[in-house]
C-alpha cells in the first residue's frame, strides 16, 4: 500500500513514517480545520490520483462531571470526534464519487458509541454522533448507487494514549479503572489493526474487532430499552 499519514503531531508522524518506510507520506493536518483537510485531499490526489481506503480516525477523550467539564473541552471533543469525520467526508467523498471506482470509508466510533457512560459524557455523546453520521453516509451513498462502501469501526480497549489527559478529582477512580482495564485487556495496535483489515477484506459494515467488549453489553442495553428499564450506571448504587 501507499500510505498517507495525517496528524497534527509532526514528531509522531515522522516516527510512524520511518517505521513504514518509503511507501509512507506525511501531511501535517488538523482535522478540525476543513481547509487543512481539503489541502490534505489535494495533496493525496495530486500524488496518487485515487483513494482506496479512507480512515477517519482522530479522537480525544475528556473525563469528569458533565456540568464541570470546561466548555473548551466540550468544544474540542465535538471538533475532533465529529467535525474531524465530517471534514474528512467533505474533502474526500466528492473526489471519491467522481473517480467512480470501488473504495471504502472507515469511520472510527467506539464501543462507547453504543454503551454510554457517566464521567465521560463528551466522549459518549460524540461517539454516538459518529455512529449516526456513518449510518447516514452509508445510506446516502447507497441511494445514489455509488461504488463506495462504508464501515463503522467500534474499538474496545486498545493500547494508545487516549487516557493521557489528567482527570479531575471526581473522575480519578473512574479514570484509574479505565487505565487498569486498558493495561490488562487492551490490544496492541498491530494486533488490533490486523483484525480491522480482516473485517475490511470481508466487506463488513460493522467492524467490532473486540466482541468480548461489546456483545454482552449491547444485548443488555437493547433489552433494557425494549423493556423500558432504567440504565445501569457505573458507580451508582441501587441499580
Amino acid at each position: 500500500m501507499q500510505v498517507v499519514l495525517a496528524d497534527r503531531d509532526a514528531a509522531a508522524l515522522a516516527i510512524v513514517a520511518s517505521e513504514i518506510g518509503d511507501n509512507a507520506v506525511c501531511v501535517l493536518t488538523d482535522v478540525t480545520n476543513l481547509a487543512a483537510v481539503e489541502e490534505l485531499a489535494d495533496q493525496v490526489y495530486r500524488r496518487f490520483g485515487a483513494v482506496d481506503l479512507l480512515f477517519n480516525n482522530a479522537g480525544v477523550m475528556t473525563t469528569g462531571l458533565s456540568w464541570e467539564i470546561p466548555a473548551d473541552k466540550w468544544v474540542a471533543s465535538w471538533q475532533v470526534n465529529v467535525d474531524g469525520i465530517l471534514n474528512g467526508l467533505r474533502a474526500f467523498v466528492p473526489r471519491m464519487i467522481a473517480a467512480d471506482r470501488p473504495a471504502r470509508i472507515i469511520n472510527t466510533a467506539s464501543v462507547g458509541g453504543f454503551l454510554p457512560s457517566p464521567l465521560m459524557a463528551p466522549y459518549s455523546a460524540t461517539k454516538f454522533a459518529a455512529v449516526a453520521l456513518t449510518e447516514a453516509l452509508a445510506g446516502e451513498l447507497k441511494m445514489m448507487g455509488s461504488k463506495i462502501e462504508v464501515s463503522l469501526l467500534a474499538p474496545g480497549p486498545v493500547k494508545s494514549r487516549i487516557f493521557r489527559e489528567t482527570p479531575p478529582e471526581a473522575a480519578q477512580p473512574f479514570h484509574d479503572m479505565l487505565t487498569s482495564m486498558l493495561d490488562e485487556n487492551g490490544l496492541e495496535p498491530d494486533a488490533f489493526a490486523a483484525r480491522v483489515f480482516d473485517a475490511i477484506e470481508r466487506g463488513e459494515y460493522w467492524i467490532i474487532p473486540q466482541p468480548e467488549a461489546f456483545d454482552d453489553g449491547f444485548a443488555a442495553r437493547n433489552e433494557s430499552i425494549t423493556k423500558r428499564l432504567p440504565p445501569q450506571f457505573y458507580g451508582a448504587e441501587g441499580n
